[in-house]
């Protein structure tokens, strides 16, 4: 090594840039502040989950971040491009799946992707190579001549699934992926979206508010509510971030005056929920040891057990950790990608 290679300074390698940066980001309609100061950045190749009710401020976000209306405040760069001062360079950049089935059912499902990719410019050599290989990856190749309204809910998914995807994006949002389906139909997407992100190295943003959808799919977790980021981490790290590794469900048949209090002195409870009817959530740090007592208290007293059972901490008990209150598991509604909400409506 010569004296000049001596005082060269050493380079550190660069840090990866973040697929997306959000940097205290704000929406305000009128007075309602509909998203307070959210900061977060996704991987890439991340599956990020934005876990909260319907009106915590996901979908708003989500039409920030993909350029559908204007930021009050604050800062989101999709794939290294600034979502107001290059909204083009990030709309090529990214595949957008709304909450509501805006296929046209009266065009079959080719027709459906056919459209979509000649809009967004993808060459017509191209262009049949890219529909033949995502009716293939969502298993709708035998129905490419159907008219999309013969198509099940699950199937409809699927197909807007393939639509967002026809022209190869590195970011791809969806918005509730799985509302309205049937139990089988909600896994079969599960495992589609899985299989896409590792045959695409697709980063994944995925706005839910049903917690088994976030505990299957995502990679980490931002928890929003009322507008405002509350959580982020793993599912696994913000589990163990609840005091109490064990879930008590009880109910018993008739309970008498001040038995809450007496369930919450038994040693090893760290948070208990009335969750009415006489039935009880019980967080405790030993779950086994917790029953036992619980069972013993409910022979002093007189009182009987209708049913009990022992689980793990669940996203539920995250929620309610960080929030103090259950996620409102409310009917969905389809909110437009495009319209922002009535004045004294919430996002």
């Amino acid at each position: 090594m010569n004296a000049v290679e001596e005082l060269r300074p050493l380079r550190m390698p660069l840090e990866p840039a973040n697929a997306i940066q959000v940097d205290h980001i704000v929406k305000k309609f009128g007075e309602f502040v509909a998203v307070d100061d959210v900061s977060f950045g996704v991987q890439e190749g991340e599956i990020f989950g934005l876990l909260g009710p319907n009106g915590a401020g996901k979908s708003t976000l989500i039409r920030m971040m993909t350029t559908l209306i204007p930021i009050t405040a604050g800062k989101a760069t999709i794939a290294g491009h600034d979502v107001e001062r290059a909204a083009d360079d990030a709309r090529r950049a990214i595949g957008v799946i709304p909450q509501a089935l805006t296929s046209d059912i009266d065009l079959t499902v080719e027709e459906n992707l056919s459209i979509y990719a000649k809009l967004y410019d993808v060459p017509a050599a191209k262009r049949k190579q890219a529909i033949d290989e995502l009716l293939e990856l969502v298993d709708l190749a035998k129905w490419r001549s159907a008219q999309t309204k013969t198509l099940s809910g699950g199937m409809r998914r699927r197909l807007e699934i393939a639509r967002g995807l026809v022209h190869s994006p590195r970011i791809f949002f969806l918005d509730e992926p799985t509302t309205g389906l049937d139990p089988v139909s909600r896994v079969a997407v599960w495992e589609m979206l899985t299989n896409i992100k590792n045959r695409r190295q697709l980063t994944i943003l995925i706005p839910t508010h049903y917690m088994d959808e976030a505990d299957r799919l995502c990679d980490r977790i931002a928890i929003v509510d009322h507008g405002k980021l509350v959580a982020l981490d793993t599912p696994a790290a913000l589990k163990a971030s609840v005091p109490g590794s064990n879930v008590i469900e009880v109910q018993f048949e008739k309970t008498p005056e001040h038995w809450d209090e007496q369930l919450r002195r038994l040693p090893e409870v760290t948070s208990l929920r009335h969750q009415g009817a006489a039935m009880y959530r019980v967080l405790s740090s030993n779950g086994s040891r917790t029953t036992t007592q619980l069972v013993e208290l409910a022979v002093q007293a007189g009182v009987a057990l209708k049913s009990l059972s022992v689980q793990n901490t669940t996203l539920d008990d995250v929620f309610v950790h960080y929030t103090g209150r259950q996620l409102r598991d409310e009917l969905v509604k389809a909110y437009s990608f495009v319209m922002p909400p009535r004045p004294g409506v919430q996002p």
